[in-house]
């Protein structure tokens, strides 16, 4: 590896050694994730989501709430004990402002050997009554039993289940039926590796085959496959979805969505350059209140099916995809919309700043008590 790309990976990927940094930086993403559940219910007020698209998303970011629970408890002692455990987190201080995905792979190792861990660990009872004779009886701090308590919480999240992987497989809901076909809601997700950050699929998909698709022991698990293999930042909607329309002549992709939960921007932790780095100095918000995490839709809709020669003697339906109408196939999808969820100083900030390329990106302001109010 060159030592210019070296020094950039080493510059980007930051590690928190302090246990205070490593928590203040935790919390900070508890109460931003605990915010985009609410903006998911106001886009379904707004006509934008169906309520199973919304209880879809909704599951997807509870999933990534009780990840990033996970690792604030295996780090919780980080800088605190000696030797190489915990180690420490380590985040995407320029592109993202979340963990480097190999965060959540090795989450996905631990959790594989969650019972065999637990299994070796005194149970947080016993834990806790040690730390109380230890500092009632040597009046020291029982560091290493937090340490060891920490790690059972840990291993306990990661067994409980729930969480957001590194790849989480399709899932398909029935909608209803439109005559011969049956419409499926498909979503999954990943952490994408490149950009370091979760990113949401929803696909609607008519199904014109003999057997429902979920229950379809052959096409259902190549379904699967094909997805995920697909799901890349780089690739653009239109490719993903003719891809599926040309390999499963029974299937028709009428619409699909991806949804990209980040960048997450904060003075204290990221580096970011442009408007938001003047709006976010600016603000000079508290501790909980310096961020501002940007929610980006692309969108792909079929406007019509068309018939055509397959083979020989055969033919298939095949979807016809609106294209922006300025960008044209430069985006491949129908419409891009980019939304920025933000507390109220770094609002005020924005508003008073009115940066050129923000009038079009729309606005949640996180006002007192959580309350999420939309704005333009």
């Amino acid at each position: 590896m060159s030592g210019s790309v070296k020094d950039a990976l080493t510059e980007d990927h930051t590690p928190l050694a302090d246990s205070l940094v490593a928590r203040r930086y935790f919390d900070k993403f508890d109460r931003i994730i605990g915010h985009l559940g609410r903006v998911a219910a106001e886009l379904e007020s707004e006509g934008r989501l169906t309520r199973l698209e919304a209880r879809v998303i909704a599951g997807h970011v509870a999933r990534l709430a009780a990840t990033f629970r996970a690792l604030s408890l295996k780090y919780l002692m980080t800088g605190r004990v000696e030797g190489p455990l915990p180690g420490t987190p380590t985040f995407d201080r320029h592109e993202s402002g979340f963990p480097i995905a190999q965060e959540l792979m090795v989450m996905a190792v631990d959790a594989s050997q969650a019972e065999k861990h637990l299994a070796g660990m005194a149970s947080e009872t016993e834990l806790k009554d040690r730390m109380v004779r230890q500092i009632v009886g040597e009046l020291t701090l029982p560091t290493r039993l937090q340490f060891a308590l920490s790690q059972r919480l840990y291993y306990e999240a990661l067994r409980q289940g729930g969480l957001f992987q590194a790849r989480n497989d399709p899932d398909a809901q029935w909608v209803a039926d439109i005559g011969e076909r049956r419409h499926f809601l498909l979503h999954w997700a990943v952490y994408d590796t490149q950009t370091n950050l979760p990113v949401l699929y929803l696909l609607d998909l008519e199904d014109s085959g003999k057997r429902p698709l979920p229950t379809d022991v052959r096409r259902w698990p190549q379904v699967q496959a094909h997805l995920m293999a697909q799901s890349l930042s780089g690739l653009k909607l239109l490719t993903i979805a003719q891809g599926l329309d040309t390999d499963f002549d029974d299937l028709h992709p009428k619409r699909l969505r991806r949804i990209t939960l980040g960048p997450m921007h904060s003075h204290s932790f990221t580096q970011q350059s442009g408007p938001i780095s003047q709006v976010l100095a600016m603000a000079k918000a508290p501790p909980g209140e310096d961020w501002a995490l940007v929610w980006t839709i692309e969108d792909l809709l079929s406007t019509e099916e068309q018939e055509v020669k397959d083979g020989w003697f055969s033919t298939a339906q095949r979807q016809i995809y609106r294209l922006d109408p300025v960008l044209g196939g430069e985006t491949g999808a129908t419409r891009t919309e980019r939304m920025i969820i933000l507390p109220e100083r770094p609002y005020q900030a924005l508003a008073e700043l009115n940066p050129p390329g923000f009038a079009g990106i729309r606005k949640f302001i996180v006002g007192a008590g959580g309350r999420l109010i939309p704005a333009r």
